[in-house]
């Protein structure tokens, strides 16, 4: 019997069977785009991406006759939420994490939490990029709608209830809405109270890998499925991806290579709030059982995506007319040391441990004989050194990292990798199969459905390693010196955005 893992991102869902060896027998993927209808404003149209989520499900389905599929989880993007009615209609549309609407509430919510008060409780500090301001400005502005809604369901629980589960969502998730007791493992009564959300609204909270119920004959048939696939309970992507690629173990982080540059820490213990705080970091459920992760980050990836459409706007599209990857010839460009431009990487909103929204990038060092692919590895290394000043942070908290598991697309790179090791000081390990998030979801399948014994044995049977990359002492040195001059850059940055804004 194969394992069905279905992971549904911002812009796109796949779905992959694996066998119970993890070995890939049939994957599909759809792509959807983010709605704007005014400014500010960033959702996805629920319908559609779950007619686009419905597509992939029955095509893999199709080509997994010979090995019927037994149980299925979701791995998902975190925050957004859709509304439904208790007979599985579609009541709205679902808003992501950077829409604008809720920010009203901000003022007032600080007011009645805060951040250590709620850190305590929920392991994150208030920002209107989590679920609780959206509902609150639904609950105001569309008042009809909410008052329909039977459940409001991130789409890691809401998947599972449209294919005929009960409404529950897994512990990583229910994080992400602010309103999740992280000790008590449930929805905080306390915190409920205080910003006036009905409990009642919200699905059950339940472990990820806990059957849920069995898909609807009705469905399955639509479909293609067995009538008696287990629903499991899932994972937030991050966390699926984790364990997809084997970073179960305290002092073990995965760097995620996707959209965003994502370290994700594995610790056992909480730690202080103060400390954790002041470096922005969040706690939050691994979807592996006992553990608990943080989230380092900034959007690395789109930082290529962008020097991919200014630089090479027309190797592009002739890349994508030939099926040409245009990252691997963009990558080979790039000088064998480090650049000789240093970048400040706040193109976009950055993460931890400011959260700044109003920087701007820097390119230092131009001369009109640098290259292209000087500008792009200098682009990477600022990335990566931006995550490196996180990592140096950690040990104060108590959390170490000893090592890295590597996955999204980036990883397919031989030689960011290396910069990666280089930059960071640790080894890397690249698993053979390197979009984890289904493989992640798979395993919690295969776990909760008794394929196998635990997530551990999963792990064991399923993810298989490539190959390992160790820091060059010699390009760490080097690294040691461009990382003294980067560090520079962001103060004298902030020295200019105050003076423009005077």
């Amino acid at each position: 019997m194969s394992l069905l893992g279905i992971d549904v991102g911002t812009t796109g869902c796949k779905s992959s069977v694996f066998s119970d060896q993890g070995e890939p027998i049939a994957s599909a993927y759809e792509e959807y785009d983010i709605q704007r209808r005014q400014p500010g404003w960033s959702e996805l149209d629920s319908y559609q991406v779950w007619q686009k989520v419905r597509s992939t499900i029955q095509n893999v389905a199709s080509r997994s006759v010979r090995d019927p599929i037994r149980a299925l989880a979701v791995s998902s993007l975190g925050e957004a939420m859709v509304p439904v009615t208790e007979d599985r209609h579609i009541l709205g549309p679902s808003l992501v994490n950077d829409d604008v609407r809720g920010e009203e509430f901000l003022d007032h919510l600080h007011s009645v939490l805060d951040n250590e008060y709620l850190y305590r409780i929920n392991g994150n500090t208030l920002g209107n990029h989590y679920s609780l301001t959206k509902l609150l400005w639904i609950k105001k502005h569309q008042p009809e709608l909410f008052d329909r809604a039977y459940k409001v369901l991130l789409w890691g629980s809401f998947v599972p209830f449209m294919l005929g589960a009960k409404p529950a969502v897994d512990f990583s998730l229910a994080n992400r809405t602010l309103l999740f007791d992280i000790n008590e493992k449930t929805w905080s009564k306390k915190i409920l109270n205080r910003v006036g959300v009905d409990e009642s609204k919200l699905p059950e909270t339940a472990p990820s890998g806990t059957v849920i119920g069995t898909i609807s004959r009705t469905v399955a048939h639509e479909l293609g499925l067995p009538s008696n696939v287990f629903l499991v309970t899932g994972a937030h992507d991050q966390c699926a991806n984790a364990l997809g690629c084997g970073a179960i173990h305290e002092g073990r982080a995965m760097l995620g290579m996707g959209t965003y540059l994502c370290i994700v820490p594995v610790f056992k213990e909480r730690r202080e709030p103060r400390v954790m705080i002041e470096r922005g970091l969040n706690t939050e459920h691994h979807a592996m059982p006992d553990l608990f992760v943080s989230f380092i980050y900034n959007q690395g990836g789109n930082l290529l995506k962008w020097y991919r459409d200014t630089f090479a706007a027309s190797e592009h599209a002739a890349a994508k007319r030939e099926g040409a990857d245009i990252y691997q010839l963009l990558l080979s460009e790039m000088p064998a040391g480090p650049s000789s431009v240093t970048v400040l990487p706040h193109f976009t909103p950055t993460g931890p441990p400011e959260f700044i929204a109003d920087s701007c990038g820097v390119i230092a060092g131009l001369r009109i004989s640098i290259s292209r692919g000087d500008i792009l590895k200098g682009i990477l290394e600022g990335a990566l050194f931006y995550l490196r000043e996180c990592v140096e942070s950690l040990p104060e908290t108590g959390i170490e990292v000893t090592g890295f598991r590597v996955v999204g697309g980036g990883s397919k790179s031989d030689r960011w990798i290396q910069i990666c090791a280089d930059i960071l000081g640790r080894s890397f390990t690249r698993p053979k199969l390197t979009e984890a998030g289904a493989l992640g979801a798979a395993i919690v399948a295969g776990a909760g459905s008794g394929t196998y014994s635990s997530m551990s044995e999963g792990v064991e049977a399923v993810v298989r390693l490539d190959r390992q990359f160790e820091p060059d002492p010699e390009a760490r040195d080097r690294y040691d010196a461009r990382f003294d001059q980067y560090r520079r850059l962001w103060p004298l940055m902030k020295n200019y955005l105050r003076d423009m804004a005077s």
